[in-house]
């Protein structure tokens, strides 16, 4: 069996190598042909179709440590893969040996110290789920789907993140095995550095087998949902949506987006797939004060849908999971905003008219709050001066679409990318996006995080990522 080396050669691992490594491990080794290969090298993008040489599903740390010293020792290229949820399908590459962490799924909560640990394999719904038996969650995305470390590593932002800041400034120590093969705590007490560097710097430093949050009392009920109008009142409801937010309390979050009506059951059927605007609202504190800050929405205009009720946090959080199935082919483009500049609306509305897909959409997220009183570089996904993220969402069933629908992305991308404040949500880059792209979304830390990797992976193992080269 063929499988690619660090130097970008291959080299013929034979069967009594492969079954070495098949005796070290508590899970299994799959090849192409075996049951459940193709399962586990599928991820979330389409567009993204890689075939591994080998895939090693972990069960647990060990698992891990035997999986690297193995790479090391026959100098082999890994990927990792956790939710495979990233855009760039950095989960996966042609004739490389794959880490699948998606058995590993476990979570804890310590209900008295407010912590969750979650493993490498958990997705969003797993630490949710777990940590809203006690009224506590952490600060995660809002698909229920995505994998928490691709997510933390990237930086992370949710309806929670006005509150408490990103996902990273929420974390209090990740568990790590190095490129060596060694499993290390990274925390403020624990090689400070690598936990610095793992806040932002994405998968460059190590494998994570575990991450530690901190939680905060939250639900298990909040105002939460979506109202939506027909695509001509797009004008006053981005007004509406840039008023209320200049004024909105912490524990209020609003997001606005304009795409065709997807066949929802709470949208009238002569709406489904014309254009409409949609303001979604999460308040995650007092119900009663939440139902006041959201009834100027659920008043405003003439609604078509109105979903915007009292509901589990747990369902709010999964709500958007319908509109981002695994299969469809996915391009995107972002970039965080100081504002919502009343000079940009026209270019927003016109751009999301012009949707080529009936499953894209343009939205504007808001993140103004805890993450701007922190210092830059208190950890590197920084882009503390962040108020809003833009992403230009683009979604499509079939190949032949691409031209079109990566085109329409583009296009809106490029009017509206000077109202940026310069920076992007790293974990948001598609495949073709390069180094200018990743300077832009660690700004002045790269440098920085350039040293951690020469310390922690000198010969840059891990390299299938967006990667920071070792200081020299």
């Amino acid at each position: 069996m063929k499988v690619k080396t660090l130097n970008g050669t291959e080299i013929n691992l034979d069967e009594d190598k492969l079954l070495g490594l098949k005796m070290s491990l508590a899970g299994s080794v799959l090849v192409p042909g075996d049951s459940g290969f193709e399962e586990s090298r599928i991820i979330w993008n389409a567009m993204i179709d890689r075939k591994p040489a080998i895939i090693v599903l972990c069960l647990g740390v060990a698992d891990v440590i035997a999986s690297v010293k193995f790479s090391r020792e026959h100098n082999l290229l890994i990927t990792i893969k956790g939710g495979g949820h990233n855009i760039a399908g950095l989960a996966t590459a042609d004739g490389v040996m794959m880490l699948d962490m998606s058995r590993m799924r476990g979570v804890v909560v310590d209900k008295e110290n407010k912590l969750a640990h979650g493993q490498a394999g958990c997705i969003l719904g797993d630490v949710d789920r777990e940590t809203q038996v006690f009224g506590l969650a952490t600060i995660l995305g809002f698909v229920s789907l995505t994998g928490i470390v691709g997510l933390t590593l990237g930086g992370g932002f949710g309806y929670l993140t006005r509150r408490w800041g990103w996902t990273t400034d929420n974390v209090v120590g990740m568990n790590v095995v190095t490129a060596d093969g060694q499993l290390v705590r990274a925390s403020k007490d624990e090689n400070e550095d690598l936990f610095w560097g793992l806040r932002g710097g994405g998968g460059n430093f190590g494998i994570v087998t575990g991450i530690d949050y901190k939680l905060h009392p939250v639900g298990p009920e909040i105002i939460g949902g979506a109202v939506a109008w027909p695509a001509s009142e797009a004008p006053k409801v981005l007004e509406l949506y840039r008023s209320l937010a200049k004024d909105a309390p912490p524990e209020l979050t609003l997001v606005w987006l304009m795409r065709p009506a997807p066949p929802a059951p709470w949208l009238p059927a002569d709406m489904h797939f014309k254009p409409i605007v949609i303001l979604l609202a999460c308040h995650s504190g007092d119900l009663e004060e939440g139902e006041k800050a959201v009834a100027p929405i659920k008043s405003f205009g003439s609604p078509i849908g109105d979903v915007l009720v009292r509901r589990p946090y747990t369902q709010l959080q999964s709500m958007l999971d319908g509109t981002q199935p695994k299969g469809r082919r996915y391009y995107w483009k972002s970039e965080y905003l100081p504002a919502i500049d009343p000079a940009m609306d026209g270019k927003v509305i016109e751009n999301a008219g012009k949707i080529p897909s009936p499953h894209s959409a343009v939205i504007l997220f808001q993140l103004e709050g805890a993450l701007n009183e922190l210092p830059e570089d208190h950890s590197p996904v920084g882009n503390r001066d962040a108020r809003f993220v833009l992403n230009i969402g683009g979604s499509w069933d079939h190949e032949d679409e691409d031209k079109e629908n990566i085109q329409w992305a583009q296009d809106t991308w490029n009017d509206l990318r000077p109202y940026s404040t310069g920076g992007n949500y790293i974990n948001f880059l598609t495949e073709d996006e390069g180094p200018d792209r990743i300077e832009a979304a660690l700004g002045s830390g790269l440098k920085r995080l350039a040293r951690v990797k020469a310390k922690w992976d000198p010969e840059n193992v891990f390299r299938t990522n967006r990667n920071i080269k070792p200081s020299p």
